[in-house]
């Protein structure tokens, strides 16, 4: 059976003190002296005594607890993010709760009821595929708890939000492909519903129709961008009668396992497909040749995202203030893609 918590009274029955004195010792009080404080300090510690930081601070009218509600935990931009929030959240004495929808709307739904009810200060969020408004998030609109949206977000909004400038980076790559020479440039992206996916779709049009490049709907694929969903675009790819000669994909694994099994095909990368990624995950670096790719700095868009949550909750700054934050994202060229000369970059 599980033993009853222990409390400050019981420790105040075991030294004979007043539960006041314990109270008071266990927070460092500076009005009970050194000897006092350590005689329950250890005691507390002999006893299993665990102190209840939610229910002091429910008592203060907050939890020091932030919501951090994601898509996905499978992904390297996502722990990379997860890293900058925890970062600032600790030296700013928070604690985190972290849930995630695995790109579901109803487990969204759900989490963000249960965050809710557990009573987090504020809460941090980036959509699933699949979620169409923000109704859920009413509850915490209401309470006046602020939420800050990161990466998948919906434009157009009066919510704070961090992002980078999707359709630039997409802009930027598409363009550096038709460079080399490229002229079927095929582009692999997830749901065109979710902000990010459709700027990018927008910026790879922009730059096919600036370098005089047609548009082709065989050249769109969407889906998943899993491992299975790769190994079925390369079949889809070597069936086709015009073969794309570059592909520019929202997302580097799929690049990374795309590439390897289009080699494994006897397709040459860049000379036969050049390849471009998006995110400057660990595995660009790794596969042979490296990965073209986008920088989207993850760490920096956890800070950011946080520092600005913080701020607005110790009343330093307002969200309102702040509705839009664009991160800075860098082209990477690497061997992958560059079929005209090599400018290569770490």
């Amino acid at each position: 059976m599980t033993k009853p918590d222990i409390t400050i009274y019981d420790i105040a029955k075991r030294l004979d003190l007043s539960a006041a004195t314990v109270s008071r010792a266990l927070n460092n009080n500076p009005a009970i002296n050194a000897k006092t404080r350590k005689r329950v300090n250890d005691m507390a510690v002999e006893m299993g005594y665990r102190s209840n930081n939610f229910a002091s601070n429910l008592r203060k009218g907050n939890t020091h607890t932030i919501g951090v509600l994601v898509h996905e935990l499978k992904s390297n931009f996502i722990t990379s993010v997860l890293a900058g929030i925890e970062k600032v959240t600790t030296e700013a004495g928070y604690d985190i709760i972290i849930a995630h929808s695995s790109e579901r709307r109803e487990k969204e739904i759900a989490n963000a009821h249960n965050l809710f009810h557990k009573r987090v200060d504020g809460l941090i969020a980036s959509l699933a595929f699949d979620t169409e408004n923000l109704d859920h998030f009413d509850p915490f609109f209401k309470k006046g708890i602020p939420i800050i949206f990161f990466d998948r977000v919906f434009e157009n909004t009066e919510f704070a939000q961090v992002i980078i400038n999707n359709y630039k980076a997409a802009y930027d790559i598409t363009a550096h492909l038709a460079k080399q020479g490229c002229k079927r440039i095929m582009h692999i992206t997830a749901s065109l519903e979710r902000n990010v996916y459709s700027e990018r779709f927008r910026g790879y049009q922009q730059a096919l129709k600036d370098n005089k490049l047609n548009y082709d709907k065989e050249l769109l694929i969407t889906n998943r961008l899993n491992e299975e969903a790769a190994i079925e675009v390369v079949e889809q790819i070597l069936a086709m009668k015009k073969r794309p000669d570059a592909i520019f994909i929202t997302n580097d694994f799929f690049a990374a396992v795309l590439m390897r099994t289009l080699q494994d095909n006897g397709i040459q990368i860049p000379k036969d497909i050049a390849i471009a990624g998006f995110n400057n995950d660990a595995i660009g670096k790794i596969v042979s040749p490296k990965l073209t790719t986008i920088d989207y700095p993850g760490i920096e868009m956890g800070e950011i995202t946080a520092r600005n949550l913080i701020n607005h909750l110790q009343g330093i700054s307002n969200l309102a203030l702040t509705n839009k934050i664009i991160i800075k994202s860098e082209l990477i060229v690497r061997e992958s893609s560059v079929k005209k000369k090599t400018t290569n970059k770490p």
